[in-house]
C-alpha cells in the first residue's frame, strides 16, 4: 500500500508542476516500477527496464560499464543484500522528449538505509523499443 501511495503522490506532483505528454507519464511509471522493484529487493526486475543489449551504457563515479549484462553484475555485486540496498526514492527533475521514441530524464534518487541515506542525481536516456520505454544510457552520480 505504501508504494501504490508513494507512485500516486509522485505522478500527482508531477503532472502539478508542468503538463505532462504521455510519454513523460508512461516514463514516470517505468520509473516507479523500478523503484518498486528495487524495493522489494529484486535486482533482475529493476533491470527489465534497461535495453538489454551490449550498447547499453551506464556511467558512474567508478567509470563506464557496457553492455546490460555487465550493468547487471555491477548492482549485484554492489548492492548484495538488503541492507545496502535500502528503500529507493526517485524524484523526476526535468523530463524532455526529443523524438517519438527517444526523451531524456534528469532526476534525484536517494536510499534510506540504516546507518547513511546516500542520494544523488541521474540522466536517464530512453528509447522506445518494440513498444517499450527502455533505458540505453544512465549516468549516475
Amino acid at each position: 500500500m505504501k508504494l501504490k501511495i508513494l507512485s500516486l503522490s509522485f505522478l500527482i506532483a508531477l503532472s502539478a508542476c508542468y503538463p505532462t505528454s504521455g510519454a513523460e507519464e508512461e516514463i514516470a511509471k517505468v520509473l516507479m516500477k523500478q523503484q518498486s522493484s528495487w524495493n522489494q529487493g529484486d535486482i533482475p526486475g529493476f533491470m527489465n527496464h534497461y535495453f538489454n543489449d551490449k550498447k547499453l551504457t551506464f556511467a558512474s563515479a567508478s567509470g563506464l560499464t557496457r553492455g546490460h549484462q555487465k550493468v547487471l553484475e555491477r548492482y549485484l555485486k554492489n548492492y548484495d543484500s538488503p541492507e545496502k540496498m535500502g528503500e529507493l526514492t526517485f524524484n523526476m527533475l526535468d523530463f524532455r522528449e526529443l523524438s517519438d521514441d527517444s526523451a531524456f530524464v534528469i532526476g534525484e534518487w536517494a536510499l534510506k538505509r540504516e546507518g547513511d541515506n546516500p542520494s544523488g542525481y541521474f540522466t536517464l536516456v530512453w528509447k522506445k523499443i518494440n513498444g517499450e520505454w527502455k533505458i540505453i544510457h544512465d549516468h549516475t552520480s
